[in-house]
Formats: structure tokens, sequence, C-alpha cells
């Protein structure tokens, strides 16, 4: 069952209107996420919102927004009031424009939504939009409202639905100019140009994020596993970046060691099985081998005043 919509409302193109819902295309949630813990206790650490000045904690009803003007002096301004701001527009995605996606600077892209149609009408309507975006092969630029701010949305066919990717706007955007003016201007050999080409012609693929592996998340896992069982923890030595004295001579190093990699490896492609990708954090943390045994060291462990382990 797809996820409950962010968003619903109207995908309008000059006269022709649907009713649509928009979708997180991504997500956070299966990524391990820690509590932060009392020491002493064990016990979760709890937040609560206090007035800055008296100390009082302040029920979510009595707090409001405001924007400082000065220094200790704020202007209040309520939900009504932000609503009331983009009344109009609150519930229909109006595109403005099409777009060639080439013209997109990449630094402008937030976060992708799915959109579809919501309900049983205007299915119709829907594809009509769709195929025009499809066969015009170009992005639609609209405006849509979310969390009471306007966004810049590029709506996009993917399969029977659209992809909208939320857009920054130009002053969210830093200048590159102010990072990359100190940048030397240096002359590239062709030579050394040569190598470095042949370098990424053996490094070439397709891409495929399938086959990409978060090893920081399986490390994770690794080390919450080993923390169960009760084992101890011990500091890996970390890794020492190398000075590159000799250009010419890393490039040469590199085109080999790439040739010989990718020789070693071509007839070992079926004796070893990659690891497969971990698909989700309740699928990572397997029981540990052993579970009866693990249950007892991991009772063995535990102290008789707290209900956390350590190594």
């Amino acid at each position: 069952m797809a996820p409950r919509a962010n968003w619903k409302g109207f995908l309008r193109l000059s006269l022709v209107t649907c009713p649509v819902a928009l979708y997180p295309a991504t997500s956070e949630s299966e990524k391990i996420s820690f509590n932060q813990l009392n020491r002493q206790t064990g016990h979760r650490i709890k937040y609560i919102k206090v007035d800055q000045d008296t100390g009082d904690e302040v029920p979510n009803e009595d707090i409001v927004k405001g924007y400082e003007v000065e220094k200790g002096q704020f202007i209040e301004v309520t939900k009504e009031e932000l609503e009331e701001l983009a009344l109009e527009s609150t519930r229909t995605i109006e595109i403005d424009e099409f777009v060639d996606k080439a013209d997109i600077d990449p630094r402008y892209l937030i976060r992708p939504y799915y959109l579809r149609p919501d309900g049983k009408v205007g299915h119709d309507a829907f594809a009509v939009i769709r195929e025009t975006i499809r066969e015009m092969n170009e992005v639609a630029i609209g405006r849509v409202v979310l969390t009471n701010r306007k966004h810049i949305i590029a709506l996009e066919p993917m399969d029977k639905g659209l992809v909208g990717t939320l857009l920054r706007y130009p002053y969210e955007v830093r200048s590159e100019q102010e990072y990359f003016d100190e940048i030397e201007d240096v002359k590239v050999k062709k030579d050394m140009l040569d190598l470095a080409k042949h370098i990424v012609n053996q490094k070439a693929g397709n891409f495929d994020p399938r086959k990409f592996e978060d090893h920081y998340e399986g490390a994770l896992v690794e080390l919450i596993n080993q923390k169960r069982a009760g084992k101890m923890i011990r500091p890996k030595e970390r890794p020492k970046g190398e000075n590159v004295v000799d250009l010419m001579q890393a490039l040469r190093q590199s085109v080999g060691r790439e040739g010989s990699t990718e020789t070693a490896n071509a007839p070992k492609k079926s004796a070893k099985k990659p690891r497969k990708a971990a698909s989700g954090q309740k699928e990572m943390l397997m029981p540990i081998a052993g579970k009866k045994q693990a249950k007892e060291a991991g009772t063995k462990k535990q102290p008789a005043k707290s209900q956390r382990r350590s190594a």
C-alpha cells in the first residue's frame, strides 16, 4: 500500500485540470537511527519546550511563530495569516512553462515526489497532461504550496505517472565564485590527460543504483550485533592519505592497477556471489548466530542495575 499523500489538489495545464495526489519518492525510515540516552541511567532523553526567561514548560497550543526584527523584539505571525498568503494556489499545481531538462542546474534540485490521479475521476485529463509532457520531451515547470511555502516543481513522466522534483529559488543557491576564485589555473599536459582518460575508460559502466552498497550502514549493523553479543569492540586503524609526489607516476601506476584488477576479476565472476545490498533496517538486524547462546551471553553481560549493554 502506498504511503499517505503529502499533498492533494489539482494539476492544471491551461484549461485542462485533474485531481492529483503528491507522494514522497524517497525515504529515510530504513536507515538505522539512534536515541539519546542518559549515560548514568540508560533512560531515553526527553525534550520539552520551555520559556527562555521563566524556564516554565509551554504547551503546544501556546507556541506561535515569530520573526526577530531586533534583538529580543519579535513580530508574531499566526498560522491563519500564513495560510492566507497563498490561499489561492494552495490546492493547485499550475504549469507555467516547458523547459529543456539540460537547462536545470542540478544545484537547484531538492527532492522528488510521485504524482498520480487522486480517486477514480480525472485519469483521462491526467493522461493528456502526462503524454503532452512526454511528447514534448521537456520538463513542465509549475508551482506548488507545501507546508505554507510556495515551491517551484519540475514535472516529468515516469511510466504511468509523473515525477515532480522541488526546485530551489535563486537566493537559496550560493555563488560558486567565492569558492572557486582561488583555484589556480593549471595547464594539464596532454600525456597526463590521455592517461587519466584511459583510467576512466577502464572504469566505464552503466549507472545501476542496485550495485551500490551502503557500507557505513552495514558497519552499523555489525557493530550493533557485536554489542548485542557482548563482544569487545576494538578501534580500527584510520586510513592515511597518500601524498602524491610524482603525478605522472601515479597515473601510470593507476593504469596498471586498473588493468590487473580487471583481468583478475574476469574469470572469478561466478566463483563468488556478491553480497546482497541491505534492503532495510529490520531485515539487516538479524538474530545473532546461535540464538540461544547469544541470549545467554547477553544475559551474562547485562549489569544488575541497568538494561543497557556496553562494550
